[in-house]
């Protein structure tokens, strides 16, 4: 009789909206389009943050804060960065890809 009392059914259905109302903000949350855009952002960021880390393991130097109103003749002052690695690196990276790029066009044409 606990399957047809109206009170218990009345409590499961509220329950069941009140389930089904979160899993739909849950769902409206994450393809929000601003909710989207926040996590693309933190991702970018998130490898921004990895490849400044990686060229500056690659140079031999560690990646220090820069302030609005800094002395740009300051910036380097304990040492001068060696860039000849990291140039070298980002061409032969650009080189590649056109060689990838060039190469698929090739064959399709």
């Amino acid at each position: 009789m606990a399957d047809t009392d109206p009170d218990e059914l009345e409590r499961r259905i509220a329950r069941t909206r009140a389930e089904l109302a979160q899993t739909v903000d849950a769902i409206a949350d994450r393809v929000s389009p601003k909710r989207v855009a926040q996590r693309g952002v933190e991702e970018v960021k998130s490898r921004a943050e990895h490849l400044v880390s990686s060229v500056g393991d690659l140079v031999g130097i560690t990646p220090r804060p820069v302030r609005f109103g800094d002395d740009p003749d300051d910036l380097w002052e304990d040492e001068q960065p060696n860039l000849g690695p990291a140039l070298i690196a980002v061409g032969a990276v650009l080189v590649i890809g056109a060689t990838l790029v060039m190469w698929r066009r090739r064959r399709r044409g």
